[in-house]
Formats: structure tokens, sequence, C-alpha cells
């Protein structure tokens, strides 16, 4: 591959990278100490210049990074997760300490994830089972969601600040509105068996490529990712190596697509913010490999004028396609990140290896 830089982290492991929302020369990394399994973790502030990848700033914690996410109203403000249960904000402007520090989680952090459309709030899950809502501004969460399981990631839609999503241990993807009473569900409106078999139909669905699909083992579930252009569309993945994706609109009908290819579990996904087919996944087996879900070119057939819809058969649920692999990581790669400037190729992935790299993701494309 012609064009990559590299950052090392010496005595950290990276569990997650994101680029910054304003600035495409800067980019951030968490990493804890000992695989993040005891020790401390680090905040790495990266910027890009000549001289290649730099140290902005850096912050030690007294306990494991897994995750981060930038402040929306705040260029220089970073949200991590920490492995005590902690959310701490640091500001790029102040030393050494963070600038607020909330803490209600009874266990691990593992996620975090900055509204990107009210801008001035920001969510947490953790092994505890919950997801938690927050204001910046204020140590006590404004929200609490039971889960009830562990619960590895959460998101906000792209389009609807009120929307949130999280995927957990038990093979489900649960969607919430805050928009809904509270009553019994806690503003959960839609669950989504990710390893289930389509319902619906007397009939198995068919991949394209001809095989039945059925379903498969119930697994936890690692990633998601929303499609930044349809906004009814969630990329799912986990402990059973294949990526799925879903409408949220049909909970029940099992997968749009299905991208198979990774030998071990997928530990973090994300869709493209240039195109609407196109995803990259981190994943155990040292690789990080992007993808095109088929939407653009795997048209489903019309029905005939005398078939009636409610009797055919399902439509074939499409086989993405791998179309590159960035096999330079030597340890488990934990975190991917798309930049959202220029010609809409640069990705940034992390791993276990005490390495950042940064790469061209054109320069793998097979189209």
């Amino acid at each position: 591959m012609a064009s990559m830089l590299e950052f090392r982290t010496p005595g950290f492991n990276p569990y997650a990278v994101k680029y910054s929302p304003y600035y495409d020369s800067r980019l951030a990394v968490a990493s804890s100490a000992n695989y993040g399994i005891v020790g401390n973790g680090r905040l790495y502030c990266l910027g890009l210049s000549a001289a290649g990848v730099q140290v902005e700033k850096a912050f030690d914690t007294n306990d494991a990074l897994y995750d981060l996410a930038w402040s929306e109203i705040n260029e220089n403000q970073i949200v991590v997760a920490c492995g005590d249960g902690s959310i701490k904000l640091f500001d790029l402007g102040v030393n050494d300490f963070p600038v607020m520090n909330f803490h209600e989680h009874k266990r691990e952090a593992f996620s975090v994830c900055w509204n990107p459309i009210t801008k001035d709030n920001f969510i947490s899950s953790s092994w505890d089972g919950t997801v938690k809502l927050w204001s910046p501004a204020r140590n006590e969460s404004l929200k609490t969601l039971p889960i009830g399981c562990c619960t590895y990631s959460t998101q906000f839609s792209p389009s609807n600040p009120a929307i949130i999503s999280s995927v957990s241990s038990d093979s489900n993807i649960r969607i919430y509105d805050l928009r809904t009473p509270i009553n019994a569900r806690y503003h959960l409106t839609t669950i989504i068996p990710v390893h289930a078999p389509p319902q619906g139909s007397a009939v198995l669905p068919r991949l394209t490529t001809g095989e039945t699909y059925a379903g498969a083992v119930p697994a936890e579930i690692l990633t998601h990712d929303w499609n930044k252009y349809n906004n009814t569309v969630i990329a799912a993945a986990g402990v059973d190596r294949i990526i799925r994706t879903f409408d949220i609109r049909n909970p029940t009908g099992g997968p749009l697509a299905v991208l198979a290819g990774h030998e071990y579990a997928v530990r973090k996904l994300a869709w493209s913010p240039h195109a609407s087919d196109i995803l990259v996944s981190a994943s155990y087996d040292m690789t990080v490999r992007v993808w095109t879900d088929g939407s653009t070119t795997q048209v489903p057939p019309e029905l005939p004028p005398h078939v009636d819809p409610a009797t055919a058969p399902p439509q074939p649920i499409r086989t993405g396609q791998q179309i590159g692999l960035m096999n330079r990581h030597t340890e488990f790669a934990t975190g991917v990140d798309w930049c959202l400037f220029g010609s809409g190729g640069w990705v940034a992935s992390v791993g276990w290896d005490e390495r950042v790299l940064l790469w061209d993701a054109n320069g793998l494309l097979r189209r």
C-alpha cells in the first residue's frame, strides 16, 4: 500500500480512534496499558503535519480507556469511557486532569457517543447493562436506559437526536425514542434479534448466492453503526464474525445484507460518510476490511404482474462484497474511523500492536 502513516503508542494498547469533526489533520486515540486488563489508560491527541504524525497532547488516567468521542460543541474537548465505570471530559487547553468527571456506571464504561444533531449531550454504555444520557455541564446523568445485559456499543441516530441505539451480549439491537412516554419500557420502541431467522413468511429467504438463510446461533454483538445516507439502516457485527445490515422499520424481517469474510470476531465497524454502500470493519483476525453492502449494485428483481406480493417468496438477502483488505496490524485490530474530509478514502485504524495506522482506502478498492 503506497499511502500509509504510522504512529506508535509504546506501553499502551489502543482500543479506539476517532478523527476530529473539525480538522482533517487531528485525531484522538484511547488506549490502555496491559491490553486493558489492569493498569492505566492514556488519551492521545495526534496531529498530522509535514513531519508525520505528532503528539499534540496526552492525558493519563488511573484506569483503562475503551472508547472516546469528540465534542460537537467545542473543538478542543474529548469524552472518554474508562474501565472504572467513569466518563471523563478532557480539554486540550487544560493540562493533566479532566475538566469534568461523570461516575454512575457500576462496571466498565465501554462506549461513548456525542449527539451530532443537538450537540448538547452525549451517551455512554457499560458492562453494567445500562445506557446513560449526559450533559457536559452537569455531573449527574439526565436519563438511564436499562438494557439488562452487558452493553458494548451505543449510538445516536445521525438524523434524529431523540433516537438512540444499543447492542449487547444478548444478540439484540435495541432502538430507543426519547420522545415516547417512559412507561414500563423506558422509551424502548424496537428490538431487532440479529441472529434470528426472518419472520413473516413460510419460506426462508435465500442469499443472492443461492444459499438458504436460516439465521444463526445467538452470539454477542460488539459493534454497530447507522448508515449516514439511509437513516433506517443499521449495521451490526460481533463474535460470530459476520456483518449484517438491518432496516429498523422491519425488525423481524431478517437482514438486508450479509457480509462474511472475517476469521475472528468483528470488534468495530463504521459506515463511510462519503458513500451509502461502503463500510469498514476491524477484527480480532488482525485485518481491517472495506466492504460494499451491495445496495447500489444488487437490485432485487421485480415480481411478475400476476404474483401477489403477500404470497410471493421473500426477496433474496444481499451478499456484501469485500472490496479492500488492510493487513498491516500484527495484533487484534480494535478501532477504525473514517476522515470526514478530503477525497473520501482516508481511514485510521488501531490495534493491540501499539500502532495507529492512517491509510488511503482508495488504494485498496477492487471496484
